[in-house]
């Protein structure tokens, strides 16, 4: 198997148009959010439609030249913004967007999706209700350990075979990307992008855990309870035997055992990057690399060659494994994090951006933050924007210090972490594992719901807990 290489499309038009931004690098500053329209956010929302509704109207065309659609959504950001604002900032911008955010995202990612895909739990499972409840709470659990990313790439596929002989089976993998991809990953910095950046503020580890405990065990506890009821309709209703058409071996174990290391060392190096700080770095085009960060995403690189070469083809084979929901993501991110930053730039310039009345929304009469809209502010956000630098957006609102929202304003940061994370399970783009999630269902033959019936669910489960999590936690 040869190891990943770049996906062709958005990365490739991108790097074009950075060629010819470069002379002016040097000499540009960060996009100021206040002297920005809301027109700026047109191309992000024309990325999100594209989605969400050319997969429905024109399928064909979707599907063979989406990285195209994500690359001209790019380009429509960029080339205006550089013929407005000149093009030091517009290739700021682009540095920014890949060097700093896109290429280490893809580069985790990928490091997850290789060595989590060289991972076969054998067994012929069967997807009765409680057994796949039994795989999500397990996931769960792995998620605030090896992160959402990781604990869904390992439950997926085993929670693929145990449900493929059912006719009806796409609301388990909706019900797996809440619970595993996203309501799993809030109580350490491990768990979800958001924390970690939290973590690397000051806040501490364990923070999380004792302050947004109670909130993730009654939203994990929901969805199974809720889960299990309609699994349970589902399954009567369509008579399932135990009689699997596609047998495994029926005696359980785990192949490619050698990942489970390497996935240990992902979580290592993750947690290398956050913790230690020699203060050297690398400045790429005005974007500072820090050598921690340098290192991380080398060993990331190390440890995904490394498994490609040490793991048993049969393994891969087993699970099915190819580079088709790799390449989905990695495209379809490329644009979304070049047209997101002059909305996170908006958002960022408070009372002086176009987005000012999601700073006021904030804000109580009084001045004093208010809990409860910060819950919801952060989430409906993170439901659509990148949920780190959301949070990051929201932690500097509150007042940016560490101490102070742990200990006098800590219903508000419990507000903030949990909105982020939580709610990043209300759009497949609310959170990375939501997408890979998807496109490995559907590379297997799941009937994934649509963008838009995918938000059905989430707004009939997910919505209506948010509601009530705000009257208990967050008034």
């Amino acid at each position: 198997m040869r190891p990943p290489s770049l996906p062709r499309g958005v990365p490739r038009l991108l790097l074009s148009v950075l060629a010819a931004l470069l002379p002016g690098l040097c000499h540009a500053a960060e996009i100021d959010g206040a002297a920005l329209s809301s027109a700026w956010a047109v191309p992000f929302a024309g990325l999100l439609l594209s989605i969400a509704l050319c997969p429905l109207i024109v399928p064909s065309v979707w599907h063979h030249h989406y990285g195209k659609i994500a690359a001209g959504w790019a380009l429509a950001f960029l080339l205006p913004f550089a013929a407005v604002f000149g093009p030091g900032l517009a290739g700021v911008t682009l540095v920014h967007a890949l060097v700093a955010e896109y290429i280490p995202f893809i580069i985790l990612l990928t490091a997850l999706y290789t060595v989590a895909g060289g991972i076969h739990v054998r067994g012929n499972f069967h997807g009765s209700p409680g057994f796949n409840a039994l795989l999500m709470l397990i996931g769960a659990v792995l998620a605030s350990v090896m992160g959402t990313t990781g604990a869904s790439m390992l439950m997926i596929r085993p929670l693929i075979r145990a449900n493929d002989n059912r006719r009806h089976n796409a609301h388990v993998f909706v019900f797996f990307i809440f619970i595993v991809s996203n309501a799993g990953g809030s109580l350490t910095p491990l768990g979800d992008p958001p924390l970690f950046l939290g973590f690397l503020k000051g806040v501490d580890f364990f923070w999380t855990l004792s302050h947004v405990f109670a909130e993730t065990l009654f939203l994990i506890g929901a969805l199974l309870a809720i889960f299990l009821a309609v699994d349970t309709v589902i399954y009567r209703r369509e008579g399932v035997t135990r009689a699997d058409p596609t047998p495994d071996d029926h005696r359980f174990g785990v192949e490619g055992g050698i990942n489970l290391a390497l996935l240990g060392a992902v979580v290592a190096l993750v947690l290398m990057s956050g913790l230690w700080k020699p203060g050297a770095g690398l400045d790429v085009a005005g974007v500072h690399l820090g050598l921690e960060q340098l290192a991380r995403d080398a060993g990331l690189l190390v440890v995904t060659l490394l498994s490609v070469q040490l793991t048993p083809q049969a393994a891969r084979h087993a699970n099915q494994f190819n580079w088709a929901p790799m390449q989905e993501v990695a495209k379809l991110f490329a644009g979304i994090f070049l047209t997101i930053a002059p909305v996170l730039a908006m958002l960022k310039a408070g009372e002086q951006g176009a987005f000012a009345a999601v700073v006021r929304a904030v804000t109580g009469p009084d001045g004093q933050p208010l809990p409860v809209m910060y819950f919801w502010a952060s989430g409906l956000l993170s439901s659509f924007l990148d949920n780190a630098p959301t949070y990051l957006v929201f932690f500097n609102l509150a007042g940016g210090d560490p101490q102070t929202l742990m200990t006098t304003l800590a219903p508000v940061l419990a507000a903030i972490s949990a909105g982020s994370v939580f709610m990043g399970a209300n759009s497949y783009i609310g959170n990375a594992p939501n997408l890979m999630v998807k496109a490995i269902a559907e590379d297997r033959g799941v009937k994934m719901p649509s963008f838009f019936g995918y938000m059905a669910w989430s707004v009939g489960i997910l919505v209506p807990l948010f509601v009530l999590m705000s009257f208990i936690w967050f008034r």
